[in-house]
C-alpha cells in the first residue's frame, strides 16, 4: 500500500482510489504543469525531451502563482485536453 499525502490545509484527508496506469505513453497527451517556482521550468524541459522519446504529446500549463491552487479553468483544461499530467514543483 502506498500512501501519499496532500500538501494542502485538508482538516481530514480524504481517501482516494489510484488511477490505473497506462501500459504506454505512446500516442498520450501528458500535461507539464510548472507550478511557478524558480526553475521548475527547466526541470519540465528534461521531463517533456524525455516524454517525446516515448511517442508522448506534451502540452505545457503555468500556474499563475504557486501560492495558491491552480485556477478553475487552468485545472478543467488540463482535465479535458490531457490523458495524464505531471507537476513540477521545485526546490
Amino acid at each position: 500500500m502506498t500512501v501519499v499525502l496532500d500538501p494542502t490545509a485538508e482538516l481530514r484527508p480524504e481517501a482516494r482510489e489510484r488511477v490505473a496506469r497506462p501500459e504506454s505513453l505512446n500516442g498520450l497527451t501528458v500535461g507539464l504543469l510548472d507550478i511557478s517556482k524558480p526553475r521548475g521550468d527547466i526541470f519540465l524541459n528534461r521531463v517533456e525531451e524525455k516524454l517525446i522519446g516515448l511517442g508522448a504529446n506534451v502540452k505545457r500549463f503555468k500556474k499563475p502563482t504557486f501560492t495558491k491552487p491552480a485556477p478553475v479553468d487552468l485545472r478543467h483544461e488540463i482535465a479535458v485536453s490531457c490523458d495524464a499530467v505531471i507537476e513540477a514543483l521545485a526546490d
